[in-house]
C-alpha cells in the first residue's frame, strides 16, 4: 500500500484515528495519575508516620529524664535535709511518672484490649505495654521507697535503671531509626568516617577515665535483676 493510499485512509476514518488517539491519551494519562496518587498516599503516610515518631520522641525524651532524675534521687535520698524534703520530692518524681504513663498512653495502646478488662474505660482496657510497663515499675519502686530502712538507695538506683534501659530499646524498635537513615540516606561515606573518627574519641575518652578514676566499674550492661537486694 502506497502512501497515498495510507494517507486517504486516515482522511476517510480521522474520527476513529482521532477516537484511537485520545483513549491512548486517556489511558497513559490515566495509569500516570494512578502511579502519581499512589506516590503521594506513600508520601502522606510516611509524613504521618513521621509526626506520630517526632510526637513519641518527645515522649520518650521526657521519659529518659524523669527516669534518669527518679534514679539520681534514689541514689542521693541520704542527703536530703529531712523527712518532709524527701517525702516533697518523691511526690513530685511521682506525679511526673504518672502523667508519663498516661500521656504514653496516646502512643502505646494495651495490648489483648478485647480478651481483659473491657468493663474498663477504653484506653485502659488490655494490658499495658512493655514500654510502659517499664515507667509503672519504676513509679512503684520509688513510691515504696523510704528515706531510710529496706533496699539501699543504689539499689532502687539500678532497679530504675534497668526499667529505663528496658523502655529506651522499646522506643528505639518503636522509632526504628534504622528505617530512617534508609530513608534520608545520611549514612554515606562521609558519614562513616566521622562515626570512625567518634568511636575512636570515645575509645580515648574511656582511657583516660580509667586512668583518672581506677577501679571505677564501666560496664553497665548487667542483666536486669541481678543485683542483690542489700538492706540499711
Amino acid at each position: 500500500m502506497s502512501t497515498s493510499e495510507i494517507l486517504a485512509l486516515l482522511r476517510e476514518h480521522l474520527d476513529v484515528v482521532i477516537a484511537l488517539g485520545s483513549a491512548l491519551v486517556a489511558l497513559v494519562s490515566a495509569f500516570a495519575s494512578r502511579a502519581e496518587t499512589r506516590r503521594q498516599r506513600r508520601l502522606q503516610t510516611e509524613r504521618l508516620r513521621q509526626s506520630i515518631d517526632a510526637a513519641s520522641l518527645e515522649w520518650g525524651n521526657h521519659a529518659i529524664d524523669a527516669l534518669g532524675r527518679a534514679a539520681m534521687f534514689a541514689r542521693t535520698r541520704h542527703l536530703q535535709a529531712n523527712e518532709g524534703s524527701f517525702v516533697g520530692g518523691k511526690t513530685s518524681q511521682l506525679i511526673g511518672l504518672s502523667a508519663l504513663v498516661e500521656r504514653g498512653r496516646m502512643f502505646f495502646p494495651n495490648l489483648d484490649a478485647d480478651n481483659k478488662g473491657v468493663d474498663k474505660d477504653s484506653a485502659y482496657r488490655g494490658h499495658r505495654p512493655p514500654i510502659l510497663d517499664a515507667v509503672m515499675w519504676a513509679y512503684f519502686e520509688l513510691q515504696a521507697m523510704t528515706r531510710d530502712g529496706g533496699p539501699t538507695g543504689d539499689n532502687s538506683a539500678d532497679f530504675i535503671e534497668d526499667c529505663r534501659r528496658l523502655m529506651v530499646s522499646e522506643l528505639q524498635a518503636h522509632l526504628d531509626p534504622r528505617r530512617l537513615d534508609k530513608i534520608v540516606e545520611r549514612y554515606n561515606d562521609q558519614t562513616q568516617d566521622n562515626r570512625r573518627d567518634a568511636i575512636n574519641r570515645a575509645k580515648a575518652l574511656k582511657a583516660r577515665l580509667e586512668t583518672r578514676r581506677p577501679g571505677v566499674i564501666l560496664d553497665t550492661s548487667d542483666v536486669p535483676g541481678t543485683q542483690t537486694e542489700t538492706k540499711q
